[in-house]
């Protein structure tokens, strides 16, 4: 081999360490700082062969010899490559930026859809203005935004609503603005101001009302207290059916009833449509409403416009045994007495004494 042969052999080793072996690492060629040196040409002292050309050096052949045992020893401590030692290829250096960080940064998680912050409160929150209407009740409001039509629910009707409250310091405690999503109610299932107010309302109007304790939740435990500020927008309203007469014997079962051991009271009004009765663990799906002796209504499924669905066993027991004893379609009317309903002694939210029900069986969901 000439020393013009070796020269070029040792340029291309050369070109070829500095340029593909430093990016990229599959190809396991060593980096500069490990390349092998490149060949110098022999000494004069050097050995000629018999022909008169010069002879190869032996230590010559060594060095390329050496620098690969060397890189061989090097390349099983190298690390695997990293976005650190090498460029990752163009599909994958997304993903490969993103390992990089995350040996570096704690991974984050998803962030979860975030609920807007409360809504701040009016500059009138502590007390309405001068402009303010009121009612003999004590309730005042202002129209913030005016209705459409002349329509407005009445004391039953059903409303979908969104609205905001505030106490009067300007905390805000409920909001289904926040939460994203109205809500619905019988005007009579809320406090005496919203029952009051929401009467004043047409459809698209959005009102702020400032409730006085007494027609709010006065000192309940668990519920705002004192004077509370609302604003609402009445978007929807639906009229509830009439509710049904009061019975003409509510006040005592009449001769021709019928009575179980327990003591309960029973006329079938209508008669069912299927024989087959639920048991006590049964799922039933009911229409019903409900009297104290004194023909005050305290419940009824009926003026919701809306069948309950409960099991047998999670209800009073006058309920448990009373509904055993009809067939799906069938119509009944109980007298229940107090030990099998929710007492004799007044309780706070509950009726007392003896009461009577007018049930219809509409379905048996689940016979067990």
């Amino acid at each position: 081999m000439t020393e013009k042969r070796k020269a070029g052999t040792g340029k291309r080793r050369s070109g070829q360490g500095q340029g593909k072996a430093k990016h990229d690492l599959a190809d396991r060629r060593p980096t500069d700082d490990r390349r092998p040196s490149k060949a110098k040409p022999a000494a004069a002292s050097s050995t000629q062969s018999d022909s008169g050309s010069k002879a190869i050096p032996l230590w010559v052949w060594l060095i390329p010899l050496a620098a690969v045992a060397v890189w061989a020893w090097k390349s099983q401590e190298a690390p695997e490559t990293t976005a650190d030692t090498a460029t990752p290829s163009s599909d994958t250096a997304r993903s490969a930026d993103r390992d990089a960080k995350g040996s570096t940064e704690p991974a984050k998680e998803p962030e979860e859809p975030q609920a807007n912050a409360d809504i701040p409160a009016p500059s009138d929150v502590a007390a309405p203005p001068a402009s303010a209407s009121r009612t003999a009740s004590g309730l005042a409001s202002v129209v913030l935004q005016a209705g459409k039509g002349g329509d407005k629910p009445g004391p039953r009707d059903r409303v979908q609503v969104h609205y905001t409250g505030w106490t009067s310091d300007g905390k805000m405690f409920d909001s289904s603005v926040v939460r994203g999503e109205p809500t619905s109610f019988g005007l009579n299932q809320v406090i005496a101001g919203w029952t009051e107010g929401l009467q004043l309302m047409t459809v698209g109007e959005k009102r702020r009302f400032w409730i006085p304790s007494e027609l709010a939740y006065g000192n309940r435990p668990g519920k705002p207290a004192g004077q509370l500020t609302f604003d609402v927008e009445l978007l929807s309203f639906e009229q509830a059916p009439e509710p049904p007469k009061v019975p003409e014997d509510v006040a005592k079962a009449p001769a021709n009833a019928k009575k179980t051991k327990s003591g309960i009271a029973y006329r079938v009004l209508k008669k069912g449509t299927k024989k087959q009765h639920p048991s006590a663990t049964s799922q039933v799906r009911v229409h019903y409403s409900g009297w104290t002796t004194d023909g005050k209504m305290f419940d009824s499924s009926v003026v919701r416009g809306e069948p309950t669905t409960f099991g047998l066993n999670q209800v009073i027991p006058g309920w448990t045994e009373g509904v055993q004893l009809m067939v799906e379609g069938e119509k009944t009317r109980f007298w229940i007495p107090g030990k099998l309903a929710y007492g004799d002694e007044p309780r706070p939210g509950m009726p007392s004494g003896t009461l009577v029900f007018e049930i219809e069986l509409l379905e048996i969901v689940t016979a067990e």
